[in-house]
């Protein structure tokens, strides 16, 4: 008796089985419906036009210090080509409106007329010195912000006179 009731049994198992296995892959593979289209109301909503605002260029503030004006040191001192030397720099900080009676340049060139690795300048102000390195050796253009050295000055060392 229990072959006979095997084998009556085992088509539905099989069913049941089936079943299951296609009621699981369906749930595994059903996705989200489909969003029903809804049509869109135009809203009556107040557009502000944006008018259009001059803004100032930066310049140099040499009331608020040094550290003030480090990031307006640093765009224009940062665009100058290293190949112009010491020179090209003073020429655009003056341009941009530092006071070229404050600064201070490296040499160009080393004590043996070879290209300096890379030249140093600052500006000096009530608060601070700005100063700035560039160079093909010294990894590009580098600033800083410090206190003057004991003399009052900005750069340690000999530096070239600006006549220019």
């Amino acid at each position: 008796m229990p072959a006979v009731h095997r084998t009556t049994l085992r088509p539905f198992v099989a069913v049941v089985i089936g079943g299951l296995v296609v009621a699981a892959l369906a749930g595994c593979t059903a996705g989200t419906a489909a969003p029903t289209p809804v049509a869109a109301t135009p809203t009556s909503t107040p557009s502000a036009t944006a008018t259009p605002t001059a803004t100032a260029a930066p310049t140099v503030r040499p009331a608020l210090g040094a550290q003030a004006n480090h990031a307006y040191f640093d765009q224009i001192a940062a665009a100058v080509d290293p190949a112009t030397g010491g020179r090209g720099v003073v020429d655009a900080l003056v341009a941009a409106g530092f006071d070229k009676a404050t600064m201070e340049v490296g040499f160009d060139k080393t004590s043996v007329n070879l290209d300096a690795d890379s030249v140093q300048f600052s500006v000096r102000f009530p608060d601070g010195c700005l100063i700035g390195q560039n160079g093909p050796k010294s990894g590009g253009y580098h600033s800083m912000f410090t206190t003057t050295i004991s003399t009052g000055r900005c750069l340690i060392g000999a530096t070239r006179q600006i006549d220019w």
